[in-house]
């Protein structure tokens, strides 16, 4: 995802973002009301910056009310002498002096996703740095949300509700295609090998192959 256009001198000093997007956090900084509009529907970021050092209060109002609609949390940048009239009524979940230092920066980035990520969910399934939320259906691997096809999704989270249990590629085609798909055990090969490559690496293995048998999702207390 593009950045949003840092225009404003308060806002200056990159090493921030960069710190944040080597950390896997995807983040626009809204400097113009119209920011907003140049975020894709279809990839939003975890977190927006409101540059308080440059909007107007009116926008950054309708920008803070536009992210909320979106479900998407938010930070005020302000400047040292904006601290003591900061408007705590526009909305926003945290504040950060800015140009912040980078550790402070990911810091608050990741003590607001923490409250806003919908932990008191009974239903979001955490393993480790692997979170699965079946009511949006996002999954999210060390913070960074992994794009899966519906039928990878429907895979993992079959594994990951039973973990330790070994399915057959026979049972896994059958529960996840169907009795009357003529595709083959090769699909559900193929599907498991795209999952994998987009949830594992040399250090995160979830997946385990049983020779011979098929597939389970390690189980985390074992």
């Amino acid at each position: 995802m593009n950045r949003a256009h840092i225009s404003h001198e308060g806002a200056s000093g990159h090493e921030w973002l960069d710190l944040l997007d080597e950390e896997g956090v995807e983040c626009v900084v809204l400097s113009r009301e119209s920011d907003i509009d140049a975020m894709p529907s279809d990839s939003l970021p975890h977190v927006v910056f409101l540059d308080l050092t440059a909007l107007s209060r009116s926008d950054a109002k309708r920008c803070a009310e536009r992210c909320s609609k979106l479900k998407l949390p938010t930070i005020a940048l302000v400047s040292e002498g904006q601290l003591s009239g900061i408007d705590l009524t526009l909305g926003f979940e945290d504040f950060i002096v800015t140009p912040p230092s980078p550790p402070e920066a990911l810091a608050r980035v990741k003590h607001v996703l923490w409250r806003t990520r919908s932990d008191d969910d009974e239903n979001i399934i955490r393993v480790g740095d692997l979170v699965i939320n079946p009511s949006t259906y996002e999954i999210t691997l060390r913070g960074r949300r992994v794009n899966l096809r519906f039928k990878e999704y429907e895979l993992l989270r079959l594994l990951v509700a039973n973990p330790g249990r070994v399915y057959t590629r026979d049972a896994l085609l059958s529960s996840i295609w169907g009795y009357d798909y003529f595709g083959g055990t090769r699909t559900v090969d193929v599907h498991i090998r795209r999952l994998r490559s987009k949830i594992e690496d040399a250090d995160h293995s979830y997946i385990e192959t049983i020779w011979n048998v098929g597939y389970r999702f390690r189980d985390p207390t074992g």
